[in-house]
């Protein structure tokens, strides 16, 4: 696991800067504190920062081919790259590290850009072809590792994180105001956009190629939902299951470093450490992390799990000093994040850190194979569709009327809209609703943003999916919206924060090609989510744990905004610097404040997104003094 960063200047005679490269990649010292390394030629420089996994002698970057001409730094794993390897000595090619790094090299010499189409893994990839003065950028199909691009007049700069970018002078520094809506109403800036109106986010499962002076994206991969799968097949659906999480975890578990598992004693962690045991390659560690607070402790659930698996759990309560934190993650994240979960996840991840270098999770398990309410929601709104059919418009309009805090008027509601607008009102549940944001917005700024839709990629993804099964496609904009921004980018950021490797193997492309083909009936049947995925744990571990409510990785984050974060939201928010932005009513902002500290509404999500939106200004941008439209520009 690594940091990379470079530019990439379309004339070749003008050089570049290695001092500005070496910063670049200085601020991604984190990512890999073990070594760095640096090639600098004709109008090209790469850096890499390295946390050693995989051949710790001899796999430094970045690499070159025997006759140096093409040049890779490289961030993530190759799972498959021994069997890469045997097929490319077969074709002629020879080796001089025991590296996945090398592969990636032999690999484009021999298949071209076609050959990111053999790699199983998780992976962000900078390779130079120095005879074709071609830069290829690529990025894992899922997007589990990142990487960030701005394209100039003069070339291109990239990196794995964005604060590595803004170490380059010729990359702009505005931010989007499009970029803030869109964050109020999501908790992330979905990709391809960032918060800086001048850099990109690499989507998942794409490349990008510069070369004669042009820059061109275009995706190598995509997930198909057949919506056609027959659910009288579930023993050979299960089977077949059984083999590919088995398959996917094994491959995972090569590592030069030790290496262990988070565990949280729900399905998908449960099932990951237990095809870890299952595997036999040696004792399997775990790290499970909770909080004093009642209603947010994994621990004994956990516990009961490790018990039954027999491996070696450690365990740490967090009692956490919440306000240096939060200014310390503003950091790590690089935009605006309102996802309160990336507080365990950083703990868990530092927790495990003291044992392991590499660590194991269970993310991805929810999202291909059912497992949130909204697809519950999902499912029902399909029944009353089909139920009501021409009289859902008038249904609609009836629940509009109805209060929200009654229980299921939200999905009435939702009868009158288009289902791709319903499914887009799953995603912004708890944020700042349409309404809800405009109230929040000054004048100038609301009229800004009038036009801004940041919703449209999950407009897009549900245009895309191909089943016609609405729960298909719900899952389909999941797996290209919500798991790549929030969930991954979380994970990622967390576990490097603090030099960790994280590994997910429920998120195998071969593992998610074949969940496309199961039918939504074998994922939510008889009130259950994830039906299949239980039903294989329930070969592993006794039903009372496989049937336990599920719990996400939450953080107490409605009394932390009350008692010890309390000062922190009152200098973040009231003390002129938000209101000279020119983004927030002043007296909005105040009175949502208020109402959720003297308890008459729980605002914790929204104000947690204001709080994280204001530390990233003061850590970024250092400016509150212009307002928003002075500033910031429409996209």
């Amino acid at each position: 696991m690594c940091g990379i960063a470079g530019k990439f200047n379309f004339d070749s005679t003008r050089p570049i800067d290695r001092k500005r490269l070496v910063a670049m990649t200085a601020v991604l010292a984190h990512r890999g504190p073990d070594a760095d390394g640096f090639y600098v030629g004709d109008g090209i420089g790469l850096g890499h920062r390295r946390l050693s996994i995989i051949d710790l002698s001899t796999g430094d970057q970045p690499m070159t081919n025997e006759d140096r001409t093409l040049w890779v730094v490289f961030n993530g794993e190759i799972y498959n790259f021994v069997e890469l390897r045997s097929e490319l000595e077969g074709h002629g090619h020879r080796f001089r590290t025991q590296s996945d790094t090398e592969v990636i090299l032999h690999a484009y010499e021999q298949w071209g850009d076609r050959a990111v189409d053999r790699f199983r893994g998780m992976f962000a990839i900078a390779l130079w072809d120095q005879p074709q003065r071609r830069l290829l950028l690529v990025r894992d199909r899922l997007g589990v590792k990142p990487i960030y691009y701005a394209t100039t007049a003069r070339g291109v700069t990239f990196a794995s994180e964005i604060k590595a970018l803004l170490e380059d002078d010729d990359v702009p520094r505005n931010w989007s105001i499009d970029a803030v809506d869109a964050y109020l109403a999501l908790a992330y800036v979905p990709s391809p956009h960032t918060i800086y109106r001048a850099i990109a986010k690499l989507p998942a499962a794409h490349l990008l190629v510069a070369e004669h002076g042009q820059v061109t994206v275009r995706p190598y991969w995509d997930l198909e939902f057949g919506g056609d799968g027959d659910p009288a097949s579930e023993p050979v659906y299960l089977q077949r299951l059984d083999e590919l999480v088995h398959e996917s975890v094994r491959l995972r578990l090569v590592s030069d470093v030790p290496l262990g598992a988070f565990l949280s004693g729900g399905i998908d962690s449960t099932l990951v450490v237990a095809a870890m045991a299952d595997e036999g390659t040696g004792r399997v560690v775990t790290t499970t992390v909770g909080f004093d607070e009642d209603g947010f402790n994994e621990l004994e659930p956990a516990r009961a799990v490790a018990r039954e698996l027999g491996v070696e759990a450690h365990e740490t309560i967090v009692r956490p000093d919440i306000a240096d934190l939060l200014p310390k993650l503003a950091w790590h994240l690089d935009e605006p994040f309102g996802d309160s979960s990336a507080v365990p996840t950083y703990y868990v991840s530092q927790a495990a850190r003291e044992h392991v270098t590499v660590a194991l999770s269970g993310d991805g398990g929810d999202e291909p194979w059912g497992g949130y309410a909204r697809h519950f929601v999902e499912r029902a709104e399909l029944r009353a569709r089909r139920l009501l059919g021409p009289l859902c418009t008038i249904a609609g309009r009836i629940g509009g009327l109805v209060p929200l805090r009654v229980k299921g008027a939200r999905s009435l509601g939702n009868l009158a809209l288009a289902p791709a607008d319903a499914c887009v009102q799953k995603h912004v549940y708890g944020q700042f609703e349409s309404a809800a944001r405009s109230a929040m917005y000054t004048r100038d700024f609301a009229d800004a943003v009038r036009a801004s839709d940041p919703f449209a990629g999950i407009r897009r993804a549900y245009a895309a999916c191909a089943s016609r099964d609405p729960l298909d496609r719900a899952l389909y904009v999941d797996m290209k919206t919500y798991l790549v921004d929030d969930i991954l980018t979380k994970v990622d950021k967390m576990s490097m924060a603090v030099s960790l490797e994280s590994r997910e193997p429920l998120l195998d492309h071969k593992l998610l090609e074949f969940a496309a083909t199961v039918p939504s009936s074998l994922k939510l049947r008889n009130g259950q989510s994830k039906y299949l995925l239980r039903r294989l744990l329930d070969r592993r571990v006794p039903k009372a744990i496989v049937d336990r409510p599920k719990h996400g990785f939450e953080a107490p984050i409605g009394e932390w905004l009350r008692g010890p974060l309390a000062p922190m939201v009152d200098a973040l928010l009231l003390d002129g610097r938000l209101r000279d932005r020119g983004v927030f009513d002043a007296g909005m902002v105040a009175r949502v404040w208020k109402e959720h500290r003297d308890r008459h509404r729980d605002h914790r999500h929204r104000l947690w997104s204001l709080v994280m939106l204001e530390l990233w200004f003061r850590r970024f941008v250092d400016g509150g003094a212009q307002s928003a439209i002075a500033r910031g520009e429409a996209a």
